[in-house]
């Protein structure tokens, strides 16, 4: 399929179309400049470009947002990290963590049980209904007021198991602008995942 350009001219999108046994078409957009069209086998090539044309907005959107995290990721030098990596941030992780968890326990007026630290590919930390808490190693790569955020979210639901309004409540006494905290971790978060 022929190529489109967005209205910067330095960013050309490569449209890349996947036919499959499929009964929708669906759009992804890499931060590299690929458009994935993923479509039925029998999908004509006119029906392809309409359906791309009407989401063209969409897609440069995307692109462009795609791009930016690529270009933070770069100039942060973020990116997948080695098994050694891994360990060393683990080490790291076990020796600071438990003391913020440690501060913050008594702040939200909970105890907890073990705390383990693993390197998590889509949790940040969770806690246990037995109060056991699980902190993903890679925290150790976030601003230290996001990583508190995390600490307390846990520790709060020693108190909420759930996402409720008196949860968001808690945590926010504690750390009040936390929606910032989560914000930065959904919007850079998964460059470090």
């Amino acid at each position: 399929m022929a190529e489109n350009n967005s209205n910067n001219s330095d960013n050309t999108l490569k449209i890349e179309v996947i036919r499959s046994k499929r009964k929708t078409i669906s759009l992804e957009v890499k931060g590299d400049g690929r458009v994935i069209v993923r479509c039925p086998l029998r999908t004509s090539s006119e029906k392809i470009k309409s359906f791309v044309d009407s989401k063209w907005n969409w897609i440069v959107e995307k692109y462009a947002k795609a791009k930016a995290i690529n270009e933070f990721a770069k100039a942060n030098n973020i990116g997948p990290q080695s098994e050694e990596d891994i360990m060393k941030l683990k080490e790291a992780a076990k020796k600071y963590i438990p003391g913020r968890v440690k501060y913050f326990a008594p702040l939200v007026g909970v105890d907890y049980g073990k705390i383990t630290i693993k390197h998590q590919k889509t949790m940040w930390g969770s806690c246990s209904s037995l109060g056991n808490l699980n902190f993903n190693c890679l925290l150790m790569l976030v601003p230290p007021d996001v990583l508190d955020y995390v600490v307390v979210h846990e520790l709060t639901h020693r108190r909420h198991m759930d996402h409720s309004k008196e949860f968001w409540e808690d945590v926010g006494r504690i750390i009040p602008d936390y929606r910032e905290k989560e914000a930065w971790l959904k919007t850079n978060g998964r460059l470090l995942q």
